[in-house]
């Protein structure tokens, strides 16, 4: 049996660990995954290292398409992710269903936690961007708490140390003490979808089509929705 090497966004730790151990139970396979921000995958990638399978945000797989890092036709959408908000559990859940709404609960929060741009993840780029875009960017920075991880802001809230904690909503689900309220207003929301792909050069690429393959069955639904996600149901990509 082969062994498949995994470079894998760590907001999918949950989701993936778990599918990966029914993958093996039923394949004989085993799955080596490297968990971790986009652009430390990124950077992996650029200094040498080599996967079999790359499951990474649709941005970022665009990249790595042009760069030739996978197999053409093997792009499979695996699920969906949307930035949510969290309250501390048992705190007052402010309304945050129309952008102006979730303006003014931005605006009246004492702090807000997300995580700092500089680890480049899908949230940690996108929010200063939309804080900028409702014109609050200045008057957020004075108050925000940015963390080193999705994990990190729920945590924040948890303890009490933020008022509001925003972040892609798989990352908050299993932190205890935090509550998730809702994701981003329509107006201002970001999804992303996640696609995998066998990387150019696997010496292993059936056993890694196999796995990406069990990642996207209708019947991982359940597992995808209790991590957080949506699952995909666009199949291949390109």
């Amino acid at each position: 049996m082969s062994k498949v090497k995994v470079f894998c966004a760590r907001s999918m730790t949950h989701a993936v660990t778990a599918l990966a151990d029914g993958f093996k139970r039923e394949s004989g396979h085993d799955v080596d995954i490297v968990f971790g921000p986009v652009g430390i995958l990124q950077k992996k990638l650029a200094d040498g290292e080599t996967t079999d399978v790359l499951i990474l945000g649709a941005p970022a797989m665009a990249k790595m398409e042009a760069e030739g890092r996978f197999v053409a036709g093997t792009r499979t959408d695996v699920s969906r992710v949307s930035i949510g908000v969290a309250v501390r559990e048992g705190a007052p859940a402010p309304d945050i269903a129309t952008a102006e709404a979730f303006k003014a609960a931005l605006v009246g929060a004492r702090s807000v936690a997300f995580t700092h741009a500089s680890v480049g993840g899908t949230a940690a780029v996108y929010l200063p961007q939309m804080f900028a875009r409702m014109g609050i960017a200045e008057e957020v920075e004075r108050k925000a708490s940015k963390q080193q991880s999705g994990a990190d802001v729920g945590e924040c809230v948890a303890r009490g140390d933020a008022e509001l904690g925003i972040t892609l909503v798989p990352e908050l689900v299993p932190i205890k003490g935090a509550r998730v309220i809702g994701k981003l207003p329509a107006a201002l929301a970001d999804d992303t979808i996640y696609t995998a792909a066998v990387a150019v050069g696997s010496p292993v690429p059936d056993a890694a089509s196999a796995f990406i393959t069990a990642l996207a069955r209708p019947s991982t639904r359940d597992v995808w929705h209790a991590a957080g996600f949506e699952r995909a149901d666009r199949g291949a990509s390109s």
